[in-house]
């Protein structure tokens, strides 16, 4: 882990912004020696690994794509699902946090860039589908995610996350700061530029553990 690149990133980022580490492929071990540094909210992109390595004094966020059979595992583990992009999906998750009594906090995934292997709704059908979601009682839309092109330059990105920004803007106007409150993008290639498009939560994966072999 680099212990000194994440000290450095904490002490610089803005006092708004949460920085979430990415531990997904690294080990539990790895984890406790983040949250030594300060890390407290932990990323993963599959179920299975938030159930190995749970410990219920971190956060942990659902960052990767959630089939819909998943759910149910996932819901008494995280603070957050960063990854919803369905309907389908939504109503899973009402109905597994019903089971439970839990109000659980979302963020809606836009595929900003449009490519087809990525998951996430539609920049234009974002709207329409929060509205939808304000009718399921224990789903709480707390704001917007997105992951920037993975092919092409710090223009393109810088492109698509400026669109993210005014999306957020907007509907910070019409449902309230209160509500809508985080716009989370930038990873270890393209955070600095995502914090200049008013993004309040990163995801930091390889910056902060390294590559795995």
């Amino acid at each position: 882990m680099n212990k000194n690149t994440l000290l450095k990133i904490k002490e610089e980022l803005p006092k708004n912004v949460t920085l979430v580490a990415v531990s997904k492929t690294h080990t539990k071990e790895e984890i406790d020696e983040a949250y030594e540094c300060g890390c407290t909210i932990f990323g993963e992109n599959r179920v299975q690994e938030i159930k190995e390595k749970y410990d219920p004094k971190y956060h942990w966020h659902m960052i990767g794509h959630l089939q819909r059979n998943k759910v149910k595992d996932v819901v008494p583990l995280v603070d957050m699902i960063e990854s919803l992009d369905s309907l389908r999906l939504a109503k899973e998750i009402e109905k597994e946090c019903a089971n439970i009594d839990k109000i659980m906090p979302v963020l809606v995934e836009i595929n900003i860039s449009k490519e087809p292997n990525k998951t996430g709704i539609l920049f234009e059908e974002c709207e329409s589908f929060i509205k939808q979601c304000k009718y399921l009682p224990h789903i709480d839309v707390q704001g917007l995610m997105c992951v920037g092109p993975l092919l092409g330059d710090d223009t393109e990105t810088e492109i698509c996350f400026k669109k993210m920004q005014v999306l957020f803007h907007k509907l910070q106007s019409t449902y309230g700061k209160d509500k809508i409150k985080y716009l989370s993008m930038g990873m270890s290639n393209d955070y600095k530029i995502a914090l200049e498009c008013d993004a309040n939560i990163i995801r930091l994966g390889t910056i902060i553990f390294g590559k795995r072999n």
